[in-house]
């Protein structure tokens, strides 16, 4: 076979990103009626993302109807992509048609507590002490300059705040690196999607997902909460969960405590 490189297409490695679907009873029926009286309401809500189901934390060793978990998640618009699952699950959650798949923590390394397997490099390095040493070529310069650079390199890079000064209209979104601060109204059918915090100066009627990249210490603050969602790090509430009447068409934050969204009146004078 030829090796010489297609200019009609390329192969790469890469990352994806996926919700990660927890599931915690092997009861089929229940978990259908959870689901859709969640999400029934929002037919939007998933707009045709893809999910990894999360087997690890089933009670007991009784299989799963996936199949049925799998149309289920296609009624509401969802694909399913693949399973994690215990070394125990493996055998019958492959039966039905979806790859096996590692699950990798957004905070920083695998969801298991396992060590991670060193590289090629670090094995040959492990074999080979002495050539560390050896091969890591000269660094110039006093001691404090090899601190400042080495600090320098290691500082996270500074992403600006997005600022929006116009309404977000239903169908549109937006998406910060960092924080992003509005100033106009957020309608209904409108997502902000934010690594960092999330800022709305007028009313929020759409979603407004804060530390969608895993940072549980993001917030969202707003000064007319009257969400269809919020979400901090992935945790999720949706408008068929009444607000608290002193959040509720008010100045409110959201912030992410024990898992839980906590929602807290803003005092503004």
């Amino acid at each position: 076979m030829s090796q010489k490189k297609s200019p009609r297409f390329e192969l790469r490695s890469g990352n994806v990103d996926a919700l990660l679907l927890a599931l915690k009873t092997a009861d089929i029926d229940a978990l259908r009626d959870d689901l859709l009286s969640r999400f029934e309401s929002t037919p939007d809500f998933f707009s045709n993302d893809v999910v990894a189901l999360d087997l690890r934390r089933l009670e007991g060793d009784s299989p799963l109807a996936l199949d049925r978990v799998i149309d289920t998640l296609s009624t509401l618009r969802a694909r399913a992509i693949g399973v994690v699952a215990r070394d125990d699950q493996r055998s019958w959650a492959e039966a039905f048609g979806l790859p096996l798949l590692e699950s990798q923590s957004r905070r920083g390394g695998r969801d298991e507590a396992a060590p991670p397997a060193p590289t090629a490099a670090a094995a040959k390095a492990a074999d080979t002490p002495e050539s560390t040493a050896a091969e890591a070529p000269p660094v110039n310069g006093t001691a404090s300059d090899i601190a400042e650079i080495m600090a320098a390199a290691a500082a996270p890079r500074a992403v600006p705040t997005l600022l929006i000064d116009k309404p977000l209209r239903s169908g549109q979104q937006i998406y910060a690196q960092g924080d992003v601060v509005i100033l106009d109204l957020v309608s209904y059918g409108a997502e902000v999607i934010a690594e960092g915090n999330i800022h709305i100066y007028a009313p929020l009627r759409g979603r407004a997902l804060a530390g969608v990249k895993g940072n549980p210490d993001a917030r969202i603050f707003c000064t007319c909460l009257e969400p269809e969602l919020i979400s901090i790090a992935g945790i999720y509430r949706t408008a068929e969960q009444t607000l608290p009447a002193d959040v509720l068409g008010k100045s409110a934050q959201v912030r992410l405590a024990d898992e839980k969204l906590i929602l807290e009146p803003l005092r503004m004078k």
